[in-house]
């Protein structure tokens, strides 16, 4: 069996928190990171808002993210061996892709792949908070969560309820 569950959600929401806690747990797991797909720093646009719009879809490459998910679709077992993932022979059938990211649903091309769908939300306060206290490669700008971050997770949450994408939240 071949099971892929997405992780999403806002940002800071913990999404790789439990990430990390069910690879330790799971048997033959696997996992994309969304953030591994961020395209260079020059390619990222500025908005009407004056911020670089890194979360938006197209700041992503989901193309080649998409890509390396069918390559663990099509071979589980290789996958895992290419990324020191050991499979354990006993549940050697089984094997299991997490997606962690924050836009995961937004990209219609990986919607219909999930077998389960996940999305981590966390109140306003407590998401600015968390990301406050986090050190990115590149440094928020003042102002950035109120006026890019916040809104843009408003705007993909409500496209993906009005797209009908289920999700179990968290």
């Amino acid at each position: 069996m071949k099971y892929i569950v997405g992780i999403g959600g806002v940002t800071n929401g913990g999404k790789t928190t439990l990430t990390n806690s069910l690879l330790k747990v799971l048997p033959n797991c696997c996992v994309i990171h969304q953030d591994d797909f961020f395209k260079p720093q020059d390619q990222i646009a500025v908005g009407e808002d004056g911020f670089k719009q890194w979360d938006v879809l197209e700041s992503l490459d989901m193309e080649a993210m998409l890509s390396t998910v069918k390559a663990w679709v099509s071979n589980p077992q290789k996958f895992a061996h290419a990324h020191g993932v050991n499979v354990q022979l006993d549940t050697s059938d089984t094997h299991i892709l997490i997606l962690e990211g924050f836009l995961l649903y937004n990209y219609k091309p990986l919607v219909d792949l999930y077998s389960r769908r996940y999305f981590l939300a966390v109140p306003y306060e407590e998401c600015k908070w968390r990301r406050s206290t986090r050190s990115y490669e590149v440094p928020d700008p003042p102002g950035l969560f109120d006026g890019h971050v916040w809104p843009m997770y408003q705007k993909y949450k409500q496209e993906l309820e009005a797209d009908g994408v289920e999700v179990a939240f968290l």
